[in-house]
């Protein structure tokens, strides 16, 4: 067989079953885009410095072009490791955490509100919930099996969430300055609907570990 020919076939080969992308490092990389926003959210939150409420905006246009190249590697993918709608799924929740960072950081800019002892609570609860997640879907390539106890603990963050949440609107419904309540509320939300998509990622961590091991 001639030089030409041996380098031919592989070559052919590849591009009719191209390798399979390393699904477990680029939902990771994602991961830590997503806990670089929560964590400027938190410094925002606990400090108002408005350069970190612009550059807040700024990571969701990172994490947006990790989201492309995520999607476009599922979709050219001719196998995946795990199960192509958990890789979606887990993509897509991801992705809604920053935008949700960034629409806080937005709202609070145009409705005038200023971090209160609520929501800087409930910020930190998310960068914990997202550190859980980084930890989590790092493991998936090594020891899955463990990953389950970074799972519950990112969804144990967003039950605190939850249950902050509550705590808040009793406390700013006791007043009588609506505007205030309603412009609050609308942040308190925000953060809530932040920390829900991260249990949603959560589970679908929890899911790809059961059906790995």
């Amino acid at each position: 067989m001639s030089e030409q020919s041996k380098s031919f076939f592989p070559a052919l080969f590849d591009r009719v079953f191209p390798k399979t992308p390393d699904f477990f490092k680029l939902l990771t990389e994602q991961c830590q885009q997503v806990s670089h926003s929560v964590d400027d959210l938190v410094e925002f939150m606990k400090t108002g410095n408005k350069e970190l409420g612009k550059k807040i905006k700024q990571d969701e246009h990172e994490a947006d072009l990790i989201k492309i190249r995520n999607l476009h590697a599922l979709n050219e993918a001719f196998s995946t490791p795990i199960d192509r709608e958990d890789i979606y799924r887990a993509i897509a929740d991801l992705d809604r955490i920053v935008t949700y960072c960034k629409t806080t950081v937005s709202e609070m800019d145009v409705l005038g509100v200023t971090p209160d002892t609520f929501i800087v609570e409930k910020s930190k609860l998310l960068q914990e919930g997202v550190d859980a997640l980084v930890a989590g879907f790092g493991k998936l390539g090594s020891n899955p099996l463990t990953a389950a106890e970074d799972a519950d603990k990112a969804r144990k963050a967003q039950r605190r969430v939850e249950r902050l949440y509550r705590i808040a609107l009793a406390e700013l419904f006791k007043g009588d300055d609506y505007i205030n309540m309603f412009k609050r509320r609308e942040i308190y939300r925000h953060l809530s609907n932040a920390a829900h998509n991260m249990a949603h990622c959560a589970n679908t961590l929890h899911d790809i570990i059961v059906k790995m091991c």
